[in-house]
């Protein structure tokens, strides 16, 4: 097996853009926890959620994209 640095760490569009909303999701639980706010906790928590499911779709395809090539 080969390493190729301009394929082997290309990541799609959906893994990337879940990792940001989880990020996003855990900063607005936290901040929504430190000054009481619980519809901003609730948010941040959906994010969570969000960006995980958009990561999984994400690394399942580029585990498709890597078995394919």
């Amino acid at each position: 097996m080969n390493f190729h640095p301009t394929e082997d760490l290309i990541m799609s569009k959906e893994r990337v853009e879940g990792a940001v909303q989880k990020a996003v999701g855990a900063a607005k639980q936290s901040i929504g926890k430190a000054v009481g706010n619980e519809k901003l906790q609730v948010e941040g928590a959906a994010d969570k959620v969000v960006g995980s499911v958009k990561e999984a779709v994400g690394k399942a395809k580029d585990a498709i994209h890597k078995a394919t090539r």
